[in-house]
């Protein structure tokens, strides 16, 4: 096993779920110390990590997020890929640090940027102050080979709540479940036609009169939600369907009047709104990602992106519209810029080291929000370019890192370091 991949297996045993990576900050201080390097933190636990000289600055975040047994993770190798059983397995973002830490071990002149729970808003690129020597970043959260991005989508997240009045109700309940779905990144995988446990919960009781006692559906706002549970009252008989379970029960419970909840959850436009064909990606999207039901009150979360402000500013209206069509008060929260795409001397730098090793390479945007959008307002005068190994199904249980890809990727990373110190 390689360098990286011996890195990379003892980060997977210190746990750094977002919000919950002091251990790993902790580690990579004293890593960094022990190869003579100096460090820096800051009040949101932000780490840098340099020697005085620096060209370019790599950049990773080291939270991940946690789904399934994670933070505990055991992984295996499966044709050239490596998994986690039963949970995510945290190559986004760890395999970047994996390389970069082997670059410590050769000494390498940088400065290397550690951000803080970009899993959960940004927050630490958002914070991000420290004063730079280098005039290029090279951000190593992209999940694709061969590709050198230089745009990524903005976002803002979208919260819509009401109360309803409560009654009481004391037959024909049914406890309904969904699960088993595959799940994914509510950017990156937003276009793949991936369902969504609360659509599939909206479309499973649309034409029905329901009552909910109890509602809870979705992971965390930038997943496509895999699991929902919920308790009903209906008079209708309900019967299982794929990915659906359904299981009758006795007793009697609060309830509220569950039709307007199910026509707010199915009329929402869900997914891709609209493409766009120049960079191959979506151009605006929406995910419907948390519900739950607490004394009455109803808590949808959205999470909408776009590649430019404007897009997103309309997604973010027409959501708000729906919402507000049915009293819902709405809110917003962990709004991210769109990062620009432009093509400059060191994308080149970068697309060329790619060519190299891959004999292809081509520059594209994502659909998802990457740090460099943030970072290139924080360092206006610093050109920023991100690649990344092959990562696939982020932020799931299926999430898999193919390891040929990671050696071909640190070594793009070298090429370019060396072309820089020319």
């Amino acid at each position: 096993m390689s360098k990286i991949m011996e890195y990379f297996q003892q980060l997977t045993q210190i746990p750094h779920c977002s919000h919950k990576a002091d251990k790993l900050k902790d580690f990579l201080i004293d890593f960094g110390k022990s190869r003579g390097y100096d460090i820096q933190t800051d009040t949101v636990d932000n780490i840098l990590i340099k020697k005085s000289g620096a060209k370019i600055a790599l950049q990773a975040h080291y939270d991940m997020v946690c789904v399934g047994k994670a933070p505990q993770i055991e992984t295996y190798i499966k044709d050239g890929w490596m998994y986690a059983k039963e949970s995510t397995l945290g190559a986004d973002n760890g395999m970047a640090i994996a390389m970069m830490m082997a670059l410590m071990d050769e000494g390498k002149v940088a400065e290397f940027i550690f951000t803080s729970d970009e899993e959960v808003g940004l927050i630490g690129a958002e914070a991000l102050a420290f004063e730079l020597e280098s005039a290029y970043m090279l951000n190593l959260d992209s999940e694709d080979e061969a590709e050198v991005y230089i745009g990524c989508a903005g976002g803002v997240d979208i919260k819509a709540q009401k109360e309803y009045d409560i009654s009481y109700h004391d037959r024909d309940f049914y406890e309904v479940t969904i699960g088993g779905l595959p799940g994914g990144h509510s950017g990156v995988e937003i276009h793949k036609g991936i369902p969504n446990a609360i659509k599939l919960f909206a479309d499973f009781l649309k034409d029905k009169e329901v009552k909910i006692a109890s509602l809870k559906g979705g992971e965390r706002i930038n997943s496509i939600p895999v699991n929902l549970k919920a308790i009903i009252a209906c008079h209708d008989r309900l019967h299982a369907r794929e990915f659906i379970d359904v299981k009758k029960i006795e007793g009697g419970f609060d309830v509220i009047e569950g039709r307007e909840v199910i026509a707010v959850l199915d009329d929402f436009k869900n997914g891709v709104l609209t493409f766009n064909d120049d960079l191959d990606v979506p151009d605006t999207s929406i995910n419907l990602a948390l519900i739950m039901m607490e004394k009455g009150a109803i808590m949808i979360e959205a999470s909408a992106r776009a590649m430019d402000m404007e897009g997103l500013a309309s997604v973010r209206d027409a959501a708000t519209s729906h919402f507000k069509k049915y009293d819902y008060r709405v809110e917003y929260h962990g709004k991210y810029p769109a990062w620009k795409p432009e093509i400059n001397d060191f994308s080149h730098i970068v697309n060329d080291a790619m060519r190299e090793v891959f004999g292809k390479s081509e520059f594209k945007a994502i659909h998802a929000g990457l740090e460099c959008a943030i970072l290139s307002q924080n360092y206006p005068d610093m050109k920023i370019t991100s690649i990344g190994p092959n990562i696939r199904s982020p932020h799931s249980i299926h999430e898999k890192v193919e390891i040929a890809s990671v050696e071909k990727s640190y070594e793009v990373v070298q090429k370019v370091l060396s072309a820089l110190s020319e």
